[in-house]
């Protein structure tokens, strides 16, 4: 299934993978929406990308329910949903350093704001459209200060299950990435980034870390593949293998 003059809604298409799925669709002739609640970070993307007349921003917080609705009559009929947005600052805390705050963002921002993308996107959306959410690998290889992403990324494919079932024919997936270079590890490893990520490198089958292009890549496909819903595709590099 081609993209070309398809529309497309990316949440967190300001940076990150959602900024490399953004390119790659308006390449592909696509026409794109990225949103998100930053608009000097949305207004930045656009002009990474070259201020391309197939690209517009919208400005929305996606876990305020009036502001979904509002995104949604914005921006009128689609044909597919993403939403690579993730709020885990200080959430990666061993439990006795746990600010409830912190995790109620995270569940805010993986699982709140897809379930109200799907409930106001849905209506707009083609019957062959689809709906992609990012999970992450927490959910399978948990460790030490990851609780609430763990729980999060498994509530969110669960969701994803129930969803592909009661919006059926549209489709919905989630896809799984392992550890990809963005900005948002120095939220999780601070200063020590570079250090973490060569060591996780090493491990992998593959022997590096993946990148946002492999993660676009990866959506992409369940973007255009007519035959995959409710589905956890994973893009880890062999993370789960070891």
């Amino acid at each position: 299934m081609s993209t070309s003059k398809q529309k497309i809604l990316i949440v967190g298409g300001g940076s990150g993978m959602g900024l490399a799925l953004a390119r790659r669709c308006v390449e592909t002739g696509a026409a794109v929406v990225i949103a998100g609640r930053g608009e000097d970070r949305l207004q930045q993307a656009r002009e990474t990308l070259g201020n391309p007349a197939g690209l517009e921003v919208a400005v929305a917080d996606i876990t305020r329910e009036e502001q979904v609705v509002a995104l949604f009559t914005r921006i009128g009929g689609l044909d597919h949903i993403v939403s690579t947005a993730a709020d885990i600052e200080g959430a990666y805390q061993l439990l006795p350093a746990l600010d409830l705050k912190a995790a109620q963002r995270v569940v805010e921002s993986k699982l709140y704001g897809p379930l109200l993308l799907a409930k106001h996107g849905a209506p707009r959306l083609a019957a062959t459209g689809s709906m992609t959410f990012v999970s992450g690998i927490a959910a399978h290889r948990p460790a030490a200060r990851g609780a609430v992403g763990a729980a999060v990324n498994a509530a969110l494919e669960g969701l994803v299950r129930a969803l592909a079932v009661e919006l059926a024919p549209i489709r919905v997936n989630a896809m799984s990435p392992g550890w990809v270079d963005t900005a948002i590890w120095a939220q999780v490893a601070g200063d020590r980034k570079d250090e973490t990520l060569a060591a996780m490198a090493e491990r992998l089958p593959v022997a590096r870390i993946g990148q946002p292009d492999d993660i676009a890549d990866a959506i992409a496909f369940l973007i255009g593949n007519g035959f995959t819903t409710g589905t956890t595709l994973h893009v880890e590099g062999g993370h789960r293998l070891v």
